[in-house]
């Protein structure tokens, strides 16, 4: 089977050493929760690398959360035209907000363990069919 790109790594929230094993259990949106995961089904590595390592995921879904403000108070703004009600910007941010926490929740982790942790390195020979367990 071919290499897992980065890309694909980061949008199927797989792990960044093997880019094989899911890092998170449970849907998106629906009744079966999220939940983040201790270990890399495929490879076994720890997501939680150190004590209180996903706490940075929080400064990540801030910066989030910032631009999809910005792009939803623009958005209305071009949508409805020069309205001056306040009322209908916060509405809008503040739906956006609720819709996209389970995206933010997901994706800071996931792109803190990718882009923003240099210690953690892909392994070419992790990206196999082949479970390896290597913990």
């Amino acid at each position: 089977m071919a290499k897992t790109s980065k890309f694909e790594a980061i949008v199927k929230a797989k792990c960044p050493r093997c880019r094989r094993g899911n890092i998170f259990s449970g849907s998106l949106y629906g009744l079966n929760l999220q939940t983040t995961n201790e270990n890399c089904s495929h490879c076994g590595m720890r997501f939680e690398v150190e004590p209180g390592y996903f706490y940075g995921a929080m400064y990540v879904s801030y910066a989030f959360v910032v631009g999809e403000m910005l792009n939803v108070g623009l958005l209305t703004y071009l949508i409805t035209g020069n309205d001056k009600s306040p009322w209908l910007y916060i509405t809008a941010i503040l739906l956006s907000i609720l819709v996209l926490t389970p995206v933010n929740y997901r994706y800071s982790k996931v792109f803190l363990l990718h882009l923003l942790t240099p210690k953690i390195k892909y392994n070419p020979e992790y990206d196999t069919d082949d479970k390896i367990r290597n913990i």
